[in-house]
């Protein structure tokens, strides 16, 4: 009776430190304090690969003695090498270098507008005109006045090559008709001001002003915003540990989740420049737009290719482990006989990059290794287990 008394005892203060201890780690868990939650996490790893070394003894100690044990029932897949291809996932917006406001180039009152929003137009296709203040008809008279002066020139060129006249008279009809000829050009060039014209293919996205106002050169006076939706691409911002990694005609994957698609590219153009603020470089990657609906300042995500290994092994990272030294490991089966039985043995592993779930394996383990899948957080080093693979 006393026995049990002393057992009943012995069972409330061990139940009552394991308590005062939960709630210890709780308050250290809320606490958030970063330094004491890394030296907790040491003294439980140390205090954990401790107890599964005395679990390892107890259990090769009781498979020696024990005739009737029951082995660990586990579950193993075989190590086998593939294609691994890496993608670093960012976020961009559209864009396009083709998306500009029209301004006009001189004073006046604006008598036409030849478009309306949303209307495709071709490069150099007139949108709308000025007026010109009288312009035109000085046009008209200088081109009288180049006629004239030219015929008298040519007159009197033909003269001169038949020795008839003086040569001052052949330089003075030459120079005039060339003044002439300047002067129309200039006038000309000034008037062609009048019209306003689209500088490339696209579509008028904007008009902004309306027939019969006065508008001038300088801001606050746009007329049009037109916008080439054929030339569209998306920048983005990489981190510049990957600048050896993301580099020209690297493949990407561009999904607009708003649109519900997705298109394939590759990366245009790599920047030169580190950006000081966020340590990060632009991209560019094109995309096309034959339907229209991408449209500029649209969120797009970008998938690219930074890493490919032609002969990686990938594992599930639910099966890793980690020692009191921050080493990861895995448990192989070794010794596997042919009712099944075979021996758990643990395996230190280095971890690359990552693929969903799964993780690659860069040193240690090897193809056709059997590693213990369901099981492998129960299972201790140098154990018996059975494998029950269907």
């Amino acid at each position: 009776m006393r026995n049990i008394y002393l057992l009943l005892a012995i069972t409330t203060v061990l139940l009552s430190c394991g308590e005062e201890k939960a709630a210890s780690i709780e308050s250290l868990v809320s606490s958030g304090n970063l330094k004491e939650l890394k030296v907790k996490k040491k003294e439980i790893a140390i205090t954990l690969e401790k107890i599964n070394k005395d679990l390892d003894a107890i259990n090769s100690a009781i498979s020696k003695k024990d005739t009737l044990k029951k082995l660990p029932l586990i579950t193993t897949f075989k190590a086998k090498s593939e294609v691994f291809n890496h993608y670093l996932e960012l976020q961009g917006n559209v864009k396009t270098k083709q998306n500009i406001l029209i301004y006009p180039e001189m004073p006046g009152i604006l008598q036409r507008i030849l478009v309306k929003e949303g209307q495709r137009v071709s490069k150099g296709q007139l949108l709308a005109t000025i007026d010109d203040g009288g312009l035109s008809n000085q046009v008209a008279q200088v081109e009288a006045t180049s006629q004239l002066a030219k015929t008298t020139f040519e007159r009197q060129k033909r003269l001169w090559e038949q020795k008839i006249g003086s040569e001052i008279q052949f330089l003075q009809t030459k120079t005039n008709y060339e003044s002439q000829k300047n002067t129309l050009k200039q006038l000309k060039s000034q008037q062609s001001k009048a019209s306003i014209r689209a500088p490339f293919s696209g579509v008028i996205d904007n008009v902004l002003k309306e027939a019969g106002i006065v508008i001038a050169p300088g801001q606050g006076s746009e007329v049009f915003r037109i916008v080439n939706l054929n030339n569209m691409y998306v920048e983005a911002e990489v981190p510049e540990k990957y600048i050896a990694s993301i580099t020209k005609n690297k493949d990407v994957k561009v999904e607009f989740s708003v649109l519900g698609r997705s298109v394939n590219s590759k990366v245009r153009q790599v920047g030169s420049f580190i950006n000081p603020n966020n340590r990060s470089f632009k991209i560019e990657v094109p995309v096309t737009n034959k339907n229209g609906n991408i449209k500029p300042n649209l969120t797009a995500k970008l998938q690219i290719n930074d890493y490919t290994d032609l002969e990686a092994i990938l594992i599930p990272q639910s099966i890793i482990s980690e020692n009191a030294k921050g080493e990861q490991y895995i448990y192989v089966v070794k010794d596997k006989k042919s009712n099944n039985e075979a021996i758990a043995e643990r395996l230190i592993i280095e971890t690359g990059k990552t693929q969903g779930d799964l993780i690659e394996v860069t040193k240690n383990l090897v193809p056709n290794a059997e590693i213990i899948m369901e099981g492998a957080r129960s299972v201790n080093n140098g154990q018996v287990v059975k494998v029950i693979n269907k």
